[in-house]
């Protein structure tokens, strides 16, 4: 076994998992590790802000569907990058963060920057640690990647103390084992879900992340036409079914219970896929859910299944491997009613016309315009609507939204879904207020050539916090007032092209309909990040 620094070997380490990226911000105590970068064949991409880095993270390992390096300086760092570690947690992302440190030998001086970085770390990972023995410096690492990969999968801090990655190591550098979770549920269980859910009249699905996570998309779509059921997003930001499928409803709230309740309500077979229930800020305390509705849940991680309601069957189970048993189970109970035409799901079809505003002028000309395997990162909820109607997500691994209600994951988001994914034609979608918390990401692109384009649809306001206001008052009988001062970013006005350009990366604004067609040409056109200003208000 060949005897090197901790700093050395931990390369050794990242090259033995596949790992290419290392997506950081430095700082003193971490000098000696990045210094041994510069020898090794990771490559380190810099970022002007931990939140950017930890975003730019994010989006490459929901893309590459791989463990995602990250370096943060210490708790300063750390606290910098916590917001986007609470996304990534939410949204199940492989991270795995490592966080520098001077070293164990300080510890009962309380000095400068000196913090409890585990404790700091542990409310928004799946797990966090330190490094006490050089001779162990590996086999944390091989843990966290282990931890991070295996389902319900999620962020993994790491603190390396740069004394013990000074001291000399003997630990050969193997590759990580992913244990494997492609399990199925016994068929007697899957024969009750089937029971179940046939026992129903008014069968609903509700679907999220965990069906993109497994590959469960053709699977889904079978079940759920068997069942005739029409398929709800819960907490769905990714490709989990087609969007265009007269059985799809649409996506549950995010804010208030009151929405979830009002589509749940009458359902007596509900069917849960691989997401929790119910991702809303402020959720029903009492059951949404019909009495007596037979609920099955299906989900890899055991922790979401009845977590707040009671269900009639929970499988901790692969769903893609459970949806194919069930569709057969289905099939032998049922021959599929194939001839006959599918129930709509109480949703209108849109149309291929624009409403002649600047966005939709300017997402359906891109639509239009764009390659057909364009990806599309969209952070801008409150555009969301035009982005479903003329670009709906239909195909795995080009679609990504944002998740856990962290603002600024757009454009750092986009980034790394073109790291991973250099094929592919890359946009991604943002707010003017969610832009402004990671904007410097731009520099990044500028900086190493990625060649992701950007719109910040521009309302000049924190437009979501206007809607959920609105029904704030709405639900507590208060007459509608003026809104809050502090949702308004006109005064004064923000000059994105300008900022972008001295961030290196070249745009226009467009604040016309006219405008539109020539701007799209020019983005797509454009060798290199760009960024569109678009005037949405």
């Amino acid at each position: 076994m060949r005897a090197r620094p901790g700093k050395t070997a931990i390369y050794e380490q990242f090259a033995a998992d596949g790992i290419g990226y290392m997506f950081g911000n430095p700082g003193t105590v971490e000098q000696g590790f990045l210094d041994e970068g510069g020898r090794s064949g990771l490559s380190y991409l810099l970022a002007l802000h931990e939140g950017v880095a930890v975003g730019m993270a994010d989006g490459y390992a929901r893309a590459a569907q791989r463990p995602a390096l990250v370096q943060l300086h210490s708790g300063v760092g750390l606290g910098n990058g916590i917001g986007m570690l609470y996304q990534a947690k939410r949204g199940g992302s492989p991270l795995v963060v490592l966080v520098g440190e001077a070293g164990v030998r300080y510890d009962s001086m309380d000095a400068q920057m000196a913090a409890d970085l585990v404790s700091m770390a542990r409310p928004v990972t799946k797990y966090a640690t330190r490094v006490l023995d050089p001779a162990s410096t590996l086999r944390v690492l091989r843990r966290a990647v282990k931890i991070a990969m295996t389902p319900p999968r999620g962020p993994v801090v790491v603190v390396l103390p740069a004394d013990v990655l000074d001291q000399i190591t003997t630990e050969p550098a193997l590759p990580t084992t992913i244990p494997d979770t492609r399990v199925a549920p016994a068929a007697g269980l899957v024969e009750q879900a089937a029971e179940a859910l046939r026992a129903g009249e008014r069968p609903l699905i509700l679907m999220g992340d965990g069906v993109a996570a497994s590959g469960a998309q053709s699977e889904l779509t079978r079940v759920a036409e068997q069942l005739r059921a029409p398929v709800w997003g819960v907490n769905s930001s990714e490709f989990n079914f087609d969007t265009t499928h007269p059985l799809y409803g649409g996506q549950l709230g995010h804010m208030f219970g009151a929405d979830s309740a009002r589509v749940v309500r009458e359902a007596d077979a509900v069917l849960i896929l691989g997401t929790y229930v119910f991702p809303e800020v402020f959720p029903s305390l009492a059951s949404p859910f019909r009495e007596g509705a037979r609920i099955v849940h299906i989900d890899l991680d055991a922790y979401e299944i009845a977590k707040n309601f009671p269900v009639e069957l929970g499988l901790v189970a692969d769903p893609k491997l459970t949806l194919a048993a069930l569709a057969d189970e289905l099939d032998r109970r049922r021959p599929p009613h194939a001839a006959e035409p599918l129930p709509p799901a109480g949703r209108a079809l849109p149309s291929a016309s624009d409403d002649g505003s600047v966005l939709e002028r300017f997402v359906r000309v891109l639509a239009e315009r764009a390659p057909a395997d364009l990806a599309v990162f969209d952070e801008a909820l409150t555009a969301s609507g035009a982005l479903a109607k003329f670009l709906p997500p239909r195909a795995p691994g080009r679609f990504f939204q944002t998740r856990g209600g962290s603002l600024g994951v757009g454009i750092p988001g986009a980034l790394g879904v073109k790291l991973a994914r250099p094929d592919l034609p890359v946009v991604g979608f943002t707010g003017d207020g969610g832009s402004m918390y990671t904007f410097q990401a731009l520099w990044t692109a500028a900086r190493y050539g990625i060649d992701a384009k950007f719109v910040v649809c521009n309302n000049r306001r924190y437009r979501l916090l206007d809607l959920n206001i609105d029904q704030y008052w709405n639900e507590l009988g208060i007459a509608p007032h003026a809104r809050p001062a502090a949702f308004d970013l006109s005064r004064p006005e923000i000059g994105f092209t300008g900022l972008a350009a001295s961030l290196g990366v070249a745009g226009r604004r467009v604040d016309k309909p006219s405008q539109v067609e020539d701007a799209v040409e020019a983005m797509l056109g454009h060798d290199g990040p760009y960024l569109i200003d678009l005037a949405t208000d």
